[in-house]
């Protein structure tokens, strides 16, 4: 995908995922953090699993990850969404085991593979900017 499809669900914004939904405003791919234990987690909850304290809120990640799985998308969905697409879970270089499911974009899906370096990108629509995940070019 190389260039926006014409056509994307869009999520349901709530009190607890708005800044990961709205960070993408200003190029911030925010994350869930404990302020205890320090452990990043999503998708964002009112306490932290590693620990359970409640002393928890979205911070700013590095916006770096790692493919950890992937498939090419074959079937057209959505008119406006033509395949064929990489529809894909990505590691964050910040925490082991944090896991977005998310679009790869910017890069033809025969070059997708696991252990694929990639950073964050960002679609915006309506209100929301959708995080999504291309090559690291830098």
């Amino acid at each position: 995908m190389t260039s926006p499809p014409a056509f994307r669900l869009l999520p349901e914004v709530t009190p607890e995922t708005q800044a990961f939904w709205t960070g993408g405003e200003s190029g911030e791919l925010r994350i869930h953090r404990c302020r205890s234990c320090r452990r990043w987690f999503h998708p964002p909850m009112p306490a932290c699993f590693h620990c359970r304290s409640r002393e928890v809120g979205p911070e700013v990640a590095s916006g770096r990850a790692t493919v950890a799985a992937y498939t090419v998308n074959q079937h057209p969905w959505f008119d406006g969404f033509p395949p064929p697409y990489v529809v894909a879970i990505v590691e964050l270089d910040d925490e082991p085991g944090v896991r977005l499911t998310t679009n790869i974009v910017d890069c033809a899906v025969e070059d997708v593979e696991a252990g694929l370096p990639v950073e964050v990108v960002f679609e915006h629509r309506d209100d929301v900017w959708l995080p999504l995940f291309r090559p690291v070019t830098a």
